[in-house]
């Protein structure tokens, strides 16, 4: 079994495509999602995805590249993640590669999700680009490490791996470590404690090969785990076991047979 700890089934490349994906899951012997949502706007979208099925689950935040999107309140964002299928807090981080200026306005909203993951108690979801010393940096100052939460589609080095690790958080791989010259990826998600690992899809996002290229799916997080599988020398049943375990374990959330 294994499970996607990311993606965005409300995007409008997987709109109206739910009760294929809920069946290719089952294929694949997926046996949960999260649906990260990425603004407030189209947040009830997200929402009734997840209340659609047992296997689904969903995030309440603002992406950081969301320049134009509404500002979400601490209040705002604590009652909405009262709702039980809200289990984390985000999408939320640092992106420099759209915004080189690195403005303010990205750091005041990752501070303000922290905090609303503190006050909720439900962990964080954190993107980060061109950016991992600030969001770092952000993370310690805001004591994020009370709460803990994931580094998501992970692509930095294994020193910023380890000082996320070292704030309790955990790192969680796409498509992209299938890929044949993603070395950094390949080295990192060897090295990540097994305990600390997450895969995900980022759907419809970064299909791992052999789709490379092609819209992603929940469905595909078999090939991520696979290749993990594969770098660490490992069985599948073993990352999936540890995978399945993290991911309940971080979210909260009460094991599904």
């Amino acid at each position: 079994m294994w499970i996607d700890s990311h993606c965005h089934l409300d995007l409008a490349e997987l709109a109206g495509a739910l009760p294929q994906m809920l069946r290719a899951m089952q294929e694949k012997q997926v046996r949960a999602a999260l649906t990260v949502a990425v603004n407030l706007e189209d947040f009830p979208r997200v929402l009734a995805l997840a209340e659609q099925a047992a296997c689904l689950y969903a995030s309440v935040g603002v992406h950081p590249e969301y320049a134009e999107a509404q500002e979400a309140t601490l209040e705002e964002l604590c009652r909405l993640a009262e709702h039980p299928k809200i289990v984390g807090i985000g999408e939320t981080g640092l992106d420099y590669y759209w915004h080189k200026d690195q403005p303010e306005w990205q750091r005041q909203r990752f501070r303000t999700h922290i905090r609303a993951a503190r006050r909720s108690g439900k962990p964080l979801i954190v993107h980060t680009r061109d950016s991992a010393a600030d969001v770092l940096r952000i993370l310690q100052e805001e004591d994020a490490g009370q709460v803990g939460g994931v580094m998501h589609c992970f692509t930095e080095t294994w020193e910023v791996a380890r000082a996320a690790l070292d704030l309790g958080f955990y790192l969680s791989f796409s498509g992209i470590v299938t890929f044949k010259n993603a070395v950094q990826v390949k080295e990192v998600a060897q090295k990540c404690p097994l305990d600390r690992l997450l895969i995900e899809t980022d759907a419809p996002y970064l299909a791992p090969v052999p789709y490379r290229g092609k819209r992603n799916q929940p469905a595909y997080v078999a090939y991520v785990g696979e290749e993990i599988a594969r770098l660490r020398g490992l069985t599948h049943a073993a990352v999936s076991a540890a995978t399945c375990a993290n991911f309940y374990r971080l979210f909260n959330i009460e094991p599904t047979e």
